[in-house]
């Protein structure tokens, strides 16, 4: 068997090796919200990521046939809100509950930008591009505004679950 020759190699469903590839990959829990013909729409994400420092830039990805599409689709500035671990049930809330902003929980912002009360960090982006491919968009927006909050343990999204960080014995 030669393990350079893509013939000897095993075949493996590209789906599921996806799948279990990406449960293996913690990432940060986020929601991004927006308002849309006067009405907040927000969702939970994990995509997000920072794209630049100069200009402040941020990107995240999802799905074109999540409820939330329109509003993304069509609003020019929206809200990306950091979680911690304090902020798990409301993390549920909006990948879960289609009541995601009945309550006290949250605000109006800059731009009717709704804001989420006691996260650990949130900004304020205006949409400078929607890139759409096939049933799925990369958004970028550039940061206008942000707060950050008290410091605290974000919370993670690893292996179908949440989760929290481990502290090693090592530190740089």
């Amino acid at each position: 068997m030669d393990p350079l020759d893509p013939a000897d190699q095993p075949d493996t469903d590209p789906t599921e090796a996806f799948r279990d590839a990406f449960r293996r990959h913690p990432a940060g829990v986020t929601i991004i919200t927006a308002v849309y013909q006067g009405k907040p729409f927000g969702f939970t994400a994990t995509s997000v990521s920072s794209l630049s420092a100069a200009p402040p830039r941020f990107t995240f990805n999802m799905a074109r046939t999540s409820s939330s599409w329109p509003a993304i689709a069509n609003t020019n500035y929206i809200g990306v809100h950091m979680l911690g671990l304090a902020n798990r049930e409301l993390a549920d809330r909006f990948a879960r509950s289609r009541n995601r902003f009945e309550g006290d929980h949250w605000k109006p912002g800059p731009h009717g930008v709704p804001l989420l009360d006691d996260v650990a960090a949130h900004l304020i982006g205006r949409i400078s591009m929607r890139l759409s491919f096939e049933n799925n968009a990369v958004v970028v927006a550039e940061v206008q505004s942000g707060e950050v909050g008290p410091l605290g343990v974000p919370l993670l999204y690893h292996g179908g679950a949440y989760g929290q960080p481990t502290a090693l014995d090592y530190e740089i």
